[in-house]
């Protein structure tokens, strides 16, 4: 969908033409959002171990306080793109075999047994991979945006309507 002709003379594409585009395009997004989640969810593991290490604190393994280390950074404000995902993952299990395989050796689940040097080759690995996934999905949402854009036009300049829509997703003529 990045692709040079995908975006290439919208104008002249149907409606639902224009509709699967989008609809490709946001499923697209989610599987990346999915993979950034993945992603996120490991450097915060790698930064708590981290952070055990150098605080000579809390004796507890990072794997014990998962579920809080993983919520107090869920808390804080959205930086996303503010969109409603109402679709889900359609390629769950390869995202999650894709983020377990960036790291070959390295088993986070129970990284206090790490070295230091091995928990900073996986933070940057995982922290390069979500630059490049984030990349991709603002690429993705470019997409959907001129994509939506086309099809706000239509609706209105007149060329589509409502009742159209309606009778498309009643199973109707387009």
């Amino acid at each position: 969908m990045l692709g040079p002709g995908y975006l290439s003379d919208l104008g002249e594409l149907t409606l639902s033409v224009l509709r699967e585009r989008r609809d490709e395009a946001a499923q697209e997004e989610t599987d990346l959002s999915y993979l950034r989640r993945l992603l996120h969810a490991r450097i915060d593991i790698v930064r708590a171990e981290q952070k055990r290490r150098t605080s000579g604190g809390d004796e507890s393994s990072v794997v014990e306080r998962l579920a809080a280390i993983l919520a107090d950074n869920a808390i804080g404000p959205a930086t996303g793109s503010g969109r409603h995902q109402r679709l889900e993952p359609s390629r769950a299990g390869e995202h999650r075999r894709f983020a377990e395989a960036l790291i070959g050796d390295t088993d986070l689940s129970d990284v206090s047994t790490l070295s230091d040097e091995k928990l900073i080759n996986a933070l940057n690995r995982y922290a390069d991979e979500e630059v490049s996934v984030s990349s991709y999905r603002r690429e993705v949402q470019g997409v959907m945006d001129t994509i939506n854009a086309e099809i706000a036009t239509r609706y209105r300049k007149g060329t589509a309507s409502v009742d159209d829509l309606l009778d498309t997703e009643r199973g109707g003529p387009e």
